[in-house]
């Protein structure tokens, strides 16, 4: 298995080196992993949610005994508070360390939130309140993600949203459960609003008025292909989502400086997230490629998801050595991946100043990936699929929505009653004009 990684290599020391570097930039621009429009899988999910929007709970039940093979009843759908409790008060009893490194990493969040939250600023002109009622996605299967919770649901907490109004919703496991220490940060952040449905269904759920799980205002939150589909399908008109936050991402831009064994660990970090992921290392360096290549081909075998990680690189991932660190920014730009590290040593963050297009950046040796998973502030629900060169990281400014206020006096008005009525006749709105007309006499 290690063997196969040396074709992700490209070299210019490689004859066909310009056409496989081309092939890869045009794979990545042309493939975003969510369904088309027009695809099956689109079609697919487009019959779920219109199903759950016709059928309300009994359709949600089906298919969650359908794919996640688990049989629900709808009154059995919502965790009861007790089993959140007993999850928190498990693992305060059998690792507290753990709850610990919980709670430092919600004050974590909620500090770095609030000083960039833009409903702390004040203007006469706007008025910025809460998005009512929030619903997210938490993986739950091939690998759970509590730290989702945290990274979701402290924001919309620090914008407003009341911890009753966030709807958490996960897949149940085999067992019909969900990972207690999911669980267990729901209970910490007393969000006891927890549902075990997942997939297609559940967005359907939560975009519609009918049903056991509660209609949201808006959906936040990573997912597979089916559960991101519903999102674009139900978006707009019924219910607004963060972004499509699919597949993870890293991209890692690497000199002479660089550490291999370091940039193969972090290779690694994103590939074992699934087969799907995507790890990218970019270096002008031919020798700290072959060197991160030999670590990624020891690293691997340590590792328990070997198969999927193995999976991920040989599908998406690349060492691609460049010319020179302009061709590295350039590329990196053009790929605008989820996570970009650099680890160029002293010429780090100069780099990262030529950055345009990342969901996040990773300055230095010492800021691996997992520091933004889990720890420094910043959520780790991003843009993927090149999405960051239009759309940004979730952050608290995401659960507040924004309304313009007007208030003018008589004299105000007096001062610009000219100049509106000139713009609206010259747009033939005779109504617009004489609506100012009207009040000049007043």
């Amino acid at each position: 298995m290690p063997e196969e990684l040396d074709k992700i290599l490209i070299s210019p020391l490689q004859a066909d080196y310009d056409k496989r570097l081309e092939r890869f930039r045009r794979e990545k621009s042309s493939s975003g992993r969510f369904a088309g429009y027009d695809s099956q899988c689109a079609r697919d999910v487009l019959k779920i949610v219109r199903d759950v929007a016709e059928n309300g709970d009994e359709a949600v039940s089906r298919y969650t005994k359908k794919f996640d093979h688990v049989d629900l009843r709808p009154d059995e759908f919502k965790v009861p508070k007790h089993n959140l409790q007993t999850a928190h008060a498990e693992i305060q009893d059998n690792n507290s360390e753990l709850l610990n490194s919980i709670r430092r990493a919600i004050e974590n969040v909620r500090k770095y939130q609030q000083e960039i939250f833009i409903g702390n600023r004040r203007h006469p002109g706007i008025r910025y309140t809460p998005i009512k009622k929030v619903g997210i996605c938490v993986p739950g299967a091939s690998a759970p993600l509590p730290s989702t919770v945290i990274m979701t649901a402290v924001p919309a907490l620090v914008a407003g949203v009341k911890a009753h109004d966030i709807i958490v919703v996960s897949p149940p496991r085999y067992n019909g459960t969900i990972h207690p220490v999911t669980l267990a940060v729901c209970c910490e952040l007393q969000t006891y609003e927890v549902y075990r449905v997942g997939g297609a269904q559940v967005v359907a759920a939560l975009a519609y008025e009918e049903g056991t799980i509660p209609k949201v205002d808006k959906i936040v939150g990573p997912g597979n292909q089916w559960v991101q589909t519903a999102k674009k399908i139900v978006s707009g008109d019924y219910v607004g989502i963060d972004s499509m936050a699919g597949p993870s991402e890293v991209l890692i831009i690497a000199n002479d400086k660089a550490r291999p064994g370091w940039v193969a660990a972090d290779v690694l970090s994103q590939a074992e997230h699934g087969s799907d992921s995507t790890a990218i290392v970019i270096t002008d360096s031919e020798l700290i490629a072959v060197c991160v290549l030999q670590e990624l081909k020891k690293q691997i075998r340590q590792l328990p998801r070997a198969s999927d990680a193995a999976t991920s690189l040989q599908e998406f991932g690349a060492i691609i050595v460049v010319k020179d660190m302009a061709q590295a920014v350039d590329l990196a730009n053009d790929l605008a991946a989820e996570h970009l590290e650099i680890q160029c040593g002293d010429k780090s963050r100069q780099i990262a100043e030529r950055i345009e297009n990342a969901g996040a950046i990773f300055i230095g040796d010492y800021s691996p990936v997992a520091v933004g998973d889990y720890w420094a502030g910043p959520s780790h629900t991003l843009p993927t699929g090149m999405r960051a060169k239009f759309s940004s990281a979730l952050t608290s400014n995401d659960f507040v929505k924004s309304t313009s206020i007007i208030e003018y006096d008589k004299k105000k008005l007096q001062e610009s009653a000219e100049h509106i009525i000139r713009l609206a006749e010259s747009e033939s709105l005779d109504a617009h004009a004489k609506s100012v007309k009207i009040r000049r006499g007043f």
